[in-house]
């Protein structure tokens, strides 16, 4: 099947899938178990310590949101079945009649209060990852058992998007449960359709069906997510019959697969990955000239930044590296996702124009720096690196790529051992990674959060905070538009690529909608009708 085929045909499955999960779960129910082999990592059993990526697709199993989020990242009914503004302070929710925990107790407003709350006032750094969803939150109460009258501090016209990553738990009279009593032993007790049966940290996630999910009987008797964080060893496992799905499949290993009889589905991820620059420290390690001897920061220099960007070779990156699989990106989402801009293109490489920039700029033979990366924890990281130390090479700059361990790499990134580092955002909207990775860093406002480079431009700040204060719609997707127009012209960080999320499955499932936040779940496979 053709790639843009099989892409628009992914897309349009998994919204659907993700719009109906419990109706998918209800269509058949199969007394046979379902074996995943993942490289998500599950780090807690807590759903409101961390917001990544691992925990939040692996607890989504146990624990509902109030609102989901379709293919294109549209809100949809979850335990909330409606919502309404009833001023520009406060929000109701209906909640969802006839839901129970999986302890058999019903799920009522009290729940979400005390979800909100937790996160909010409870739970605090380095745990409180959340907190950012729920800081306009003033006030939660409930009029009955089943609505929900949020009040906000500010106009807040988007929080039922908030609310997409804000996992409800069961209330406790005795108050709130701290991360450590969650991770050593008390049973999770969620909604969703799949019960917790046992955890090996690093190792195997293991579930089984909840009978009781108000959505219908889900369709897998049992759930094993197997941690296998080598991409090859995922690919063997599917290969030899170990595991039933496979993430994150690499774009080389795709043809082989599909030789073999595996079925192969992808879709673009509601993310990009990207280099940074530390722009804050005057000299930051890892920088220096052709001698070796240590300089001032030259990524302080807007002309610096912009020929290190017209001399990257992005659609070599996509389409030799990542096979296809992949878009040279020009902004934090892909164009056509709400809030992008159109008007962003991602231009050929420009060598001569580049090292004239930098001759501007004081550097006319280049320099030499160190640029980090992890290993295999994203599509085309570690040898996206090599290929731009051999672009950058072309305007005199010589590039040192070091790659480590994803852990590794991300501990020596908060020390600041990097001068330029490969990064990441993924996020429930574009707002979320504008917010994150380009506004100016402060813990109060709680922007700048992914900002390692302490990038700072407050015409930009200013112009994001009013496009994120009008209310949802095309006025407000051309204001966001406007504002990643205007701060991408600075060249703060560069753009590399938005990879495609890639998914194996053997001849059990019959289907898998890969979603583009890039969870993984039981719920997206359809088992085979043979």
């Amino acid at each position: 099947m053709p790639l843009l085929h099989r892409l628009r045909t992914t897309i349009l499955a998994a919204s659907l899938a993700t719009a109906l999960w419990p109706a998918f779960l209800g269509t058949a129910a199969f007394a046979e178990e379902l074996r995943i082999g993942t490289q998500l990592k599950l780090m807690t059993l807590d759903p409101h310590y961390a917001d990544l990526n691992e925990n939040n697709s692996l607890l989504a199993h146990i624990y509902e949101r109030l609102v989901n989020q379709d293919a294109q990242l549209n809100p949809q009914p979850g335990l909330a079945v409606s919502w309404k503004r009833l001023s520009k302070t406060q929000w109701e929710f209906k909640l969802r009649d006839g839901v129970r925990f999986h302890d058999g107790s019903p799920f009522t407003a009290q729940d979400v209060i005390y979800s909100i709350e937790r996160v909010r006032d409870f739970l605090k750094p380095p745990s409180g990852g959340f907190q950012s969803y729920t800081q306009a939150i003033k006030s939660v109460t409930a009029p009955d058992p089943l609505t929900v009258v949020i009040e906000t501090s500010s106009d807040v016209p988007t929080l039922p998007l908030s609310l997409t990553s804000i996992f409800i738990m069961a209330h406790k009279a005795t108050g709130f449960s701290t991360t450590e009593e969650l991770n050593s032993g008390t049973q999770p007790n969620g909604t969703g359709p799949y019960k917790f049966l046992s955890w090996q940290s690093g190792e195997v996630l293991s579930l089984a069906r909840n009978d009781g999910y108000w959505g219908g009987v889900p369709a897998w008797s049992d759930v094993a997510f197997r941690v296998i964080e080598s991409p090859a060893a995922r690919v063997a496992a599917l290969t030899t019959g170990d595991v039933d799905v496979a993430d994150y499949i690499p774009a080389r290993d795709v043809e082989g697969l599909e030789q073999r009889g595996i079925q192969v589905e992808s879709t673009s991820a509601a993310r990009s990955n990207f280099l940074q620059f530390d722009i804050g420290r005057e000299k930051p390690p890892g920088v220096t000239d052709k001698s070796g001897n240590p300089i001032q920061n030259p990524f302080r220099d807007k002309r610096v930044r912009q020929a290190l960007t017209m001399a990257t070779d992005r659609a070599f990156v996509a389409d030799k590296i990542l096979l296809g699989y992949g878009t040279a990106a020009a902004q934090l989402f892909p164009t056509g996702l709400s809030g992008t801009s159109a008007n962003l293109k991602v231009a050929p490489p420009d060598y001569a124009g580049a090292k004239a920039l930098l001759a501007e700029a004081g550097f006319p033979d280049g320099f030499k720096v160190v640029v980090a990366g992890p290993a295999g924890r994203y599509p085309g990281d570690g040898e996206s690196l090599q290929a731009i130390a051999q672009n950058w090479a072309r305007i005199g700059v010589n590039v040192q790529p070091v790659v480590a361990p994803f852990s590794v790499f991300a501990t020596q990134r908060s020390n600041g051992d990097y001068p330029v580092w490969y990064g990441g955002c993924s996020g429930e909207a574009v707002t979320f990674c504008l917010k994150a990775v380009l506004t100016s860093p402060d813990t109060e406002r709680g922007t700048g959060s992914l900002n390692y480079g302490k990038y700072k431009n407050q015409a930009f700040d200013e112009m994001l905070e009013k496009a994120m204060s009008m209310e949802d719609g095309p006025d407000r997707n051309a204001a966001l538009a406007g504002a990643t127009e205007f701060v991408m012209a600075d060249y703060p960080m560069l753009p590399l690529y938005h990879f495609h999320l890639i998914v194996g499955h053997g001849q059990k499932v019959g289907s898998y909608a890969v979603h583009p936040r890039g969870w993984t779940t039981a719920m997206q496979a359809v088992p085979s009708e043979e």
